[in-house]
């Protein structure tokens, strides 16, 4: 009786200690500075910065601030919606990708640099 019981609870720990790097489901609602490149996007807030999954959304908030950035290197605040997940283990960026779910407003002049190089 007893071997079963340790057998059970053992079974039982393993299986709650699984790692549950799950997509979270939950939107976010998420005012930063972005900027666009063809091949990477970022959501750069005060405290935080996150890539963004490339996908149509993405690629519809870079027209509407491609309208309002007067340089390629201008950063434009916007604020959107989105779900904040953990990169998959063998992609290369950043730490937390962001997929936009939502674009909620989208700044009508770029962002003031944070160092100017003169």
């Amino acid at each position: 009786m007893n071997k079963f019981l340790i057998l059970f609870l053992s079974a039982l720990i393993l299986t709650s200690c699984k790692n549950n790097e799950k997509e979270s489901t939950e939107a976010v609602e998420i005012k930063a500075d972005f900027i666009y490149f063809d091949d990477a996007a970022v959501l750069k807030g005060n405290d935080f910065i996150y890539g963004v999954k490339l996908d149509a959304k993405a690629k519809e908030l870079a027209e509407k601030v491609k309208l309002v950035k007067k340089d390629e290197f201008d950063m434009v605040a916007v604020t959107v919606k989105g779900t904040i997940n953990p990169k998959q283990g063998d992609q290369e960026g950043w730490e937390e990708i962001v997929t936009i779910n939502e674009i909620i407003s989208v700044s009508d002049k770029p962002s003031e640099a944070d160092v100017k190089i003169q």
